[in-house]
């Protein structure tokens, strides 16, 4: 994957011809991060800022889900899209168009004057997310050739995907406590404006050499799909099971998602070539990033109503309350890729942080009205930190390791859309299973101010419980699909691992 004057994504100390390359590759890495960060942290910035948005705009309760449910069917369904598109057009180009669609996005978001122009921004958001994010994790592939740099490369981003929700949280409850629920959309004009400058100066311009053509009838099927899963279960938080407009978009969306694979299988040109799912790396890597980013998404969403409504913390208070977890998380993500999978090999790495983060949702299940943070709360986080840690860096690594130039673009895009599809598919079903035993708790008892705590305790226990069978099955699954030993390098493609 040596790059090309023609190839938009590299900057590798292979191609400097301007005098940018070796010695910018880090700055590259911040100003990828700097835009991954933006499109993570949106989808939980906002949660904080939801009630004081419905508020100031005065939409009801069962309306307020569509603020995040729009970002997540758009960028959701449009991510395999985006990503082809990058390979298509130039990684460099759909990068600069996503940053700058994004922040526009953002600005008519934090101006919206009702609630209907609110969630267009949002769905605006996640379709210029869905540009942006396949093509900044192709960017990262592409500069970062040498084993050692990209190990290092990845652990970073990996971290910055993982932690982007706490980050989220975090930066939600200051803006909003502090400035104003728009704010939480401002800020990405800031962050936005810093990418972009960094982009133009950083990065090289140009069309792929060898440009992939665009499968239009499986970009349709699979963007509907998508978005069937995803509105799916977003649906089933309002309505029951057996609704039609629950279970019939989940059938739909799996129908033609099934018509995806076996077009994907005739089509000359496939959106998803086969020969990037198929390889045991990248195909476990795909599914530890679904399940991790379902069973993620418990703790994040109901650890955050816990320390809010039982705890009584403040949103800035319940947004430090994660740093101690975000900052392990940094620490084993990069010593996870730089250390020990080039040493060791996936199969024992992100197993075992399955197994972590398994052990950490179940001691969340202890969790009452008298738990303390440093005796209770903290050891849990600490825990999900490192076995996320253990789990995102290398899975992202692997995902985009060995593809070549001109499937990069839809890889990255695959490993986006496995983690926000799981995140979705994960706060969805989670939330629903939560509302259900609270329901169920209160059955027989009075609706007391004591009993409604406790059943908002057994909802969360739930929620922990389902979130630690996520990831033990990720643990099984990941156990069985990577190969065991280190990956070692094929000489005539420095990025492409061969299996032992």
């Amino acid at each position: 994957m040596t790059g090309t004057a023609a190839d938009p994504g590299t900057t590798s100390k292979s191609l400097a011809p301007d005098g940018r390359g070796e010695n910018h590759r880090w700055w590259v890495l911040a100003v990828i991060g700097l835009a991954q960060l933006m499109v993570v942290l949106d989808a939980t910035i906002v949660n904080i800022a939801l009630p004081s948005a419905q508020k100031d705009l005065g939409f009801s309760n069962g309306n307020r889900q569509w603020i995040v449910t729009a970002y997540a069917l758009a960028f959701g369904s449009l991510l395999l899209l985006g990503g082809r598109i990058a390979d298509l057009v130039g990684r460099k180009r759909v990068f600069l168009i996503g940053l700058a669609g994004f922040s526009v996005a953002s600005a008519i978001g934090g101006a919206a004057p009702s609630f209907e122009v609110l969630v267009i921004a949002r769905a605006l958001q996640g379709a210029f997310g869905a540009l942006l994010a396949p093509a900044a994790l192709s960017l990262l592939t592409t500069t970062f050739t040498d084993s050692a740099e990209r190990a290092k490369a990845f652990g970073i981003y990996g971290a910055i995907a993982g932690t982007g929700g706490a980050v989220g949280l975090l930066l939600g409850g200051l803006l909003t406590e502090y400035l104003d629920w728009r704010w939480c959309l401002y800020v990405n004009l800031l962050l936005a404006v810093l990418a972009i400058i960094g982009a133009v100066r950083l990065l090289h311009a140009g069309r792929p050499a060898d440009p992939p053509k665009l499968d239009i009838p499986g970009t349709v099927v699979v963007s509907l799909g998508l978005f069937g899963l995803v509105y799916g279960f977003s649906n089933a938080e309002t309505h029951s099971w057996s609704s039609v407009g629950t279970w019939g978009f989940l059938a739909a969306g799996v129908l033609l998602l099934a018509v995806f694979a076996w077009w994907q299988t005739r089509t000359p040109h496939p959106l998803l070539p086969l020969r990037v799912v198929l390889d045991r790396n990248r195909g476990a890597s795909f599914l530890a990033m679904f399940l991790a980013g379902a069973g993620m998404f418990g703790v994040f969403l109901f650890l955050t109503y816990y320390l809010q409504q039982s705890l009584l913390y403040s949103p800035v208070k319940t947004g430090l309350a994660f740093l101690p977890m975000v900052a392990v998380m940094i620490v084993t993500s990069v010593t996870a890729t730089n250390k020990l999978v080039p040493r060791l090999g996936a199969k024992p790495i992100v197993p075992v942080g399955m197994l972590l983060g398994a052990c950490a949702m179940a001691w969340l299940t202890r969790l009452d009205l008298n738990s303390t943070y440093a005796a209770d709360v903290m050891p849990p986080l600490l825990v999900l930190g490192l076995g996320l840690g253990l789990i995102f860096a290398p899975a992202m690594s692997l995902a985009t390791a060995g593809v070549e130039p001109h499937d990069a673009g839809v890889a990255s895009a695959t490993v986006n859309t496995s983690q926000q599809v799981g995140g979705s598919i994960g706060t969805s079903l989670l939330n629903t299973l939560a509302t259900s035993a609270a329901t169920a708790y209160l059955v027989g008892r009075a609706h007391t101010s004591a009993n409604t705590a406790q059943a908002q305790l057994h909802s969360y226990s739930t929620a922990y419980w389902w979130s630690a069978g996520f990831f033990l099955f990720g643990m099984v699954v990941c156990g069985l699909l990577y190969p065991v030993g280190r990956p070692r390098i094929n000489p005539e493609n420095a990025d492409a691992p061969i299996h032992m």
